[in-house]
């Protein structure tokens, strides 16, 4: 429990707390979550979700595979990073063993706002797969572009065909009310606080 309190200061507190402690309350978190295989629902993560720490990673020559980067807050005096998650309103095939829904990424840098959106699955061992298929672009507010990405209209209709393996996604290993957290394709992690 106390990882989970360092992570909700994390996203909260000043002053916030060294970004090797949040990296290790996130490992800590994603052991526990390993343990007691908590399954999960889509519902929980619909809202929007502001992006606090990422963490990268680095590749080794050696068999070691991928290793974690340093860890490091997102400062929202650069740019404001958000999720969202949604149901949409007309629901494509759903895939056996899954939840379906939409995605938006957003970053927001002054008066500009790009969002890239797409479909997602959310399967049972809380893996959400997404696809950015949509980008909108927004100055000072209204829209001055907004389409596919370049193959995003065929993409999306293949999207629930895909297997995982074949998809961007995210491994998420705590799913609170203010907070989630998640390891993702590359190996890295992140945290987000709910807006």
């Amino acid at each position: 429990m106390e990882n989970i309190l360092i992570l909700k200061k994390a996203t909260q507190s000043h002053p916030k707390p060294s970004p090797n402690t949040v990296v290790e309350a996130l490992l800590t978190a994603e052991k526990n979550a390993k343990k007691t295989k908590i399954r999960h629902a889509f519902q929980e993560l619909i809202g929007t979700w502001r992006l606090c720490f990422i963490t990268g990673t680095k590749k080794t020559r050696q068999k070691a595979g991928i290793v974690l980067g340093a860890g490091r807050y997102i400062p929202e005096w650069v740019a404001k990073i958000q999720i969202a998650y949604s149901v949409p309103e007309t629901v494509a095939e759903t895939p056996a063993n899954s939840e379906t829904g939409k995605m938006e990424n957003s970053v927001i840098v002054g008066a500009i706002e790009l969002t890239l959106s797409g479909p997602a699955k959310f399967l049972p061992n809380n893996i959400l797969a997404f696809d950015f298929t949509r980008i909108t672009v927004k100055l000072l507010g209204k829209t001055v572009y907004q389409g596919f990405i370049h193959g995003g209209e065929a993409r999306e209709k293949e999207f629930f065909s895909l297997r995982v393996g074949q998809q961007a996604f995210f491994a998420y290993f705590l799913i609170e009310n203010e907070i989630i957290a998640a390891r993702g394709r590359g190996g890295g992690l992140a945290l987000w606080a709910k807006v």
